[in-house]
């Protein structure tokens, strides 16, 4: 049988080890190689969708093989609802991101060797079921994401990577932690994850609370949720801007899926005793983002708090414990990765233009720059939650999963969506409305390249706001599984 999973986890890596050996004054060939390699994970993520079948529950297209012997460590790869979805999303982002990466004027070879890496380690993450390949696989996105920061970023490039390393590296080793008292507390021991979500919640609540926490904080780091939050602007700043798309595009989603996969069938009781504390944190992500947001002056910056916002819809909904909130978070991971990973993209248009990312520097760009002023405005309506675009689909069934549950919680963070909807109206006006700046109108509409990056992702915006039912279908057996740990 085909490895379908390995060889998409690992041809980004193949093609790293090619470029290494490539000549480093070839940039065209380093590119082509980085572009073939993530041009083909994409078809064989189509193909995986493809060949999903929906309907069945269980993980499928299983690779399953002794690894470490000693220790009881698997090689263990699958696909089910919560993660096919999410590996499609790592695919098509890396791709365009990867076309996006043409602008990379420096050090071309160890940037794509790295962004190779990147993407071989996103990947792992989503489809491993083996806890300690899962954790090999968590770190493994950790260093190639600190130099793409460090080396490729903006003036405080130094100060934003050592931010990210540090928060997310002490996030790791306690999370590391929690995985060996789960190992070392399971019989026998374990590191699959469904063996261990037999086991696990038959302990007792103190012993869970614990090993939540252990692995919450580390996904919450991740995410990323308030107060662990405040690396996240700066690297999204100081980032280049393909590193941004998948910052934002898949890397918070690393957080919001290792909620599902590990924190509630492992630890049911202890999800339940901290779901009212969940619901809080998703209500103050989503004001305090949209709040910080409104205040932003920077465009990148402005976006980067709009992520933070858009993922206390994501906490909000599995707060909710129930099948519309986990529908409605899980769509909104794809749909916020989606939109945020286009609205970098176009941020990254006007950077390479005006060389300075101050909503003041511009004005007037819809009479000059169409192309440039339509992509703005659509991928706005989608992040904001228009109704018929992607963005408001999974927004409303957070809203609407927690509302039983929470309802003046649920009422109370409706406010956050006001404010989205104030600032994303303020930036298109500062960008693209009133006299036409006499410096930026002199800059030049999209390219054909800068389109190509954008037109499969508005597609999927206005497909999915219009049939939602398009990914909720390969997510809803997956999530109604779920509540049995509830």
């Amino acid at each position: 049988m085909f490895p379908l999973l390995s060889s998409i986890i690992f041809l980004p890596l193949a093609a790293a080890l090619g470029i290494l050996l490539t000549p480093r004054n070839n940039v065209r060939l380093i590119r082509t190689f980085a572009l073939s390699a993530t041009f083909v994970v994409l078809c064989l993520s189509v193909l995986l969708v493809i060949k999903f079948n929906s309907a069945l529950p269980g993980v499928q297209f299983v690779e399953h093989h002794l690894w470490i012997a000693p220790m009881n460590a698997w090689y263990f790869l699958g696909v089910d609802g919560l993660n096919v979805a999410m590996v499609f999303l790592t695919a098509l982002l890396g791709f365009l991101a990867c076309i996006a990466s043409g602008g990379i004027g420096h050090s071309q070879k160890e940037y794509f060797v790295l962004y190779l890496i990147l993407m071989t380690g996103m990947l792992g993450t989503f489809l491993a079921l083996d806890l300690f390949l899962f954790y090999i696989f968590w770190e493994a996105v950790l260093i190639p994401m600190y130099f793409l920061i460090g080396i490729w970023g903006g003036p405080r490039k130094e100060y934003a990577a050592m931010k990210f390393l540090l928060y997310t590296l002490a996030g790791s080793v306690i999370m590391l932690v929690g995985i060996l008292v789960a190992y070392f507390s399971a019989s026998p021991h374990t590191f699959n994850m469904f063996e261990l979500a037999q086991v696990m919640p038959l302990f007792d609540l103190r012993l869970q609370i614990f090993l939540f926490l252990s692995f919450y904080i580390a996904f919450a780091i991740k995410v990323p949720v308030f107060p662990f939050h405040t690396w996240l602007p700066d690297a999204h700043v100081e980032a280049p801007t393909p590193i941004s798309v998948l910052l934002a595009g898949v890397l918070l989603k690393m957080g919001c899926y290792g909620l599902f996969r590990i924190c509630l069938p492992f630890f049911p009781d202890a999800t339940q005793y901290f779901s009212l504390s969940l619901a809080v944190l998703g209500a103050i992500n989503l004001i305090y983002g949209a709040c910080v947001a409104m205040a932003q002056t920077d465009f990148k910056k402005m976006i980067a708090y709009s992520s933070v916002s858009h993922m206390g819809f994501v906490l909000l909904g599995f707060a909710s414990l129930n099948i519309t909130g986990f529908n409605g978070a899980l769509l909104e991971m794809f749909n916020h990765g989606i939109i945020t990973g286009a609205m970098f993209l176009l941020v990254g248009v006007l950077y390479d233009r005006a060389h300075t990312r101050e909503l003041d520097q511009f004005g007037g760009l819809s009479a000059t720059m169409p192309k440039y002023a339509f992509f703005l405005t659509f991928c706005t309506l989608g992040s904001l939650g228009l109704p018929g675009l992607s963005g408001f689909v999974g927004e409303f069934l957070s809203l609407i999963g927690a509302y039983p549950v929470f309802p003046k919680l649920t009422a109370i963070s409706c406010l956050g969506l006001i404010i989205t909807a104030g600032y994303f109206l303020f930036m298109i006006q500062k960008v693209l409305l009133g006299p036409v700046n006499p410096v930026a109108g002199k800059y030049p509409d999209m390219n054909k390249w800068e389109t190509l990056t954008l037109v499969p992702l508005s597609v999927i915006i206005a497909v999915v706001g219009v049939y939602p039912a398009a990914v909720i279908k390969f997510q809803q057996i997956a999530l109604e599984a779920l509540l049995i740990f509830k």
